[in-house]
C-alpha cells in the first residue's frame, strides 16, 4: 500500500534513526507545550486514559491485566520488573543474544535474584527448545526472562516459541518487549506472559521520560513485599494509582501529555498492525538499498526485525565511522554505531514519524557519503562474513 511521505521533522530537525528516542511528530513536541499539575484532575484523567489505552493494544487477552505507569527510561522498567515480579528465592532463566540480555543479567546479579543464561552471542535467537531443556533440568526456575527485540543487533526473537516452552513447563514469561511492543503484536491468549514493560519514547512514537509494566493482576497484587527498592517498587505504585489515580511520586507530566497525543496517533494510524507494517516497508527499503551498495546486514533475513538494523563497516581504508556519522548527520541523518562484541558495525533504525520515502533518501544520501570518502567497496570482511557463517551454522 503506498502513502503520501510522512511530513519532514520541524525546526530544521534531523532524522533520528535510533531505536528510540526517535523522530517525532509536530503534534507529540506540541503537547509539551502546557504545564499540567501533578495531582490536578484533568492529569488523573490523562494518567487513566494512558493506561487503558495501553492495555487497548493487547487485544482480546487484555482483561486479566492491568498497566502500570513508572518514571524513568527502560532500563529502570526492567529493574522494577524484575525486583517485583522475582521473589527473592526465585530464579530467572536470561535469554542473552546482545547487550540487553546482558544488562538484565548484570541487573538480577545486583538485586541478588539467582538466575542461569543462555547465551547465544550476536548472531542467533534462544530457540524454545533450548529453553524447554533447560527448564527440565533445572525446576528451581520460576521465571524467563525474554528480550523481544535486541536492538544492539536488530534480531526479532522467536517469543512465541519461548512463551510456548514456557507455560508448557509451568513457568512465568517476563518480557523486555521495550523497542518492540506496539509494532509487533503480543496478546496473552496466544503469547502468555505474566509481565511486559517498554518505554514511552519507542514504537508509539511519544518521547523519552516514562516506561510502563502490562501485568497481570494476580501478578501485581502478589508482588507486594518482593521489591528490593522504594522507587522500583510496580505494586506499590499500582496500589496507589488504583486507590487515588495518581502516580505516588512527582510523574513526568509533559511526556505523559506528549504520550497521549502519539497514543491517539498511534490508534489513528491503523494500529499495532498498521505501524508495525509501516515499519517492515521502511526496513525492506533500506536493507535492499544498502545491499545495492555493497553493505552486508549481520543477520540473515529471516532475524531481522522492524524496528532497527545492524550494518558491518566495510573494510575499505576509506571508511571511517565517525567521518561517515557526520556526513550523514550533516544531510540530515542521525545513525546509530554498532554494539556488537566482535564485529564493528553500525545500526540505522526505522521506527518513528519515518517512512519508505525517508529511508531510501537515508540510501542515496550513504551512497553519495561513500563516494564523497574515497570508499570503492562497502564489503566487511571476510573474517566477520566467516564469523557469522559459523555462528549461524
Amino acid at each position: 500500500m503506498t502513502h503520501a511521505p510522512l511530513p519532514a521533522p520541524q525546526l530544521g530537525e534531523p532524522y533520528l534513526l535510533t531505536p528510540g528516542p526517535l523522530t517525532t511528530s509536530f503534534a507529540v513536541k506540541q503537547a509539551m507545550l502546557r504545564d499540567w499539575g501533578s495531582w490536578d484532575g484533568d492529569f488523573r484523567a490523562m494518567t487513566a486514559e494512558l493506561r487503558a489505552r495501553l492495555l487497548g493494544l493487547l487485544g482480546a487477552g487484555q482483561d486479566s491485566y492491568d498497566c502500570v505507569p513508572m518514571q524513568g527510561s527502560g532500563s529502570y522498567l526492567v529493574e522494577a520488573m524484575l525486583g517485583s515480579f522475582v521473589p527473592r528465592d526465585g530464579k530467572v532463566l536470561a535469554l542473552c543474544n546482545g547487550a540487553y540480555g546482558k544488562r538484565a543479567v548484570q541487573t538480577l546479579r545486583i538485586l541478588g535474584r539467582d538466575h542461569a543464561v543462555i547465551d547465544m552471542g550476536d548472531y542467533l535467537p534462544p530457540r524454545g527448545h533450548q529453553v524447554a531443556e533447560a527448564l527440565a533440568d533445572d525446576p528451581a526456575i520460576t521465571h524467563v526472562l525474554a528480550i523481544h527485540c535486541e536492538t544492539s543487533s536488530g534480531i526479532l526473537n522467536p517469543l512465541q516459541e519461548i512463551a510456548d516452552a514456557t507455560a508448557a513447563a509451568g513457568r512465568e514469561l517476563l518480557i523486555d518487549s521495550m523497542s518492540a511492543f506496539g509494532a509487533v503484536p503480543v496478546d496473552p491468549h496466544v503469547t502468555p506472559f505474566q509481565a511486559l514493560v517498554s518505554s514511552a519514547n519507542k514504537c508509539i512514537e511519544g518521547v523519552p521520560g516514562f516506561g510502563f509494566v502490562i501485568a497481570r493482576k494476580g501478578a501485581l497484587r502478589a508482588s507486594e513485599g518482593n521489591s528490593h527498592s522504594l522507587a522500583l517498587d510496580l505494586h506499590a505504585q499500582w496500589a496507589t494509582m488504583e486507590k487515588t489515580g495518581q502516580w505516588r511520586f512527582t510523574p513526568p507530566t509533559h511526556v505523559v501529555a506528549a504520550f497521549i497525543e502519539a497514543l491517539r496517533a498511534h490508534e489513528a494510524e491503523g494500529g499495532v498492525a498498521a505501524r508495525g507494517a509501516r515499519y517492515a516497508a521502511n526496513r525492506d527499503t533500506l536493507v535492499q538499498g544498502m545491499r545495492n551498495l555493497g553493505f552486508v546486514t549481520l543477520l540473515k533475513d529471516n532475524w531481522l526485525s522492524p524496528i532497527i538494523t545492524t550494518f558491518f563497516c566495510p573494510t575499505d581504508p576509506g571508511f571511517h565511522f565517525p567521518t561517515f556519522y557526520d556526513r550523514m548527520k550533516n544531510r540530515g541523518f542521525i545513525l546509530y554505531p554498532g554494539k556488537l562484541t566482535r564485529a564493528e558495525s553500525f545500526r540505522i533504525g526505522h521506527i518513528g514519524q519515518v517512512d519508505s520515502h525517508v529511508m531510501q533518501s537515508v540510501v542515496t544520501n550513504a551512497g553519495e557519503v561513500l563516494t564523497e570518502m574515497g570508499v570503492t567497496s562497502a564489503a566487511p570482511s571476510h573474517s566477520d562474513l566467516a564469523e557469522r557463517q559459523t555462528d549461524a551454522a
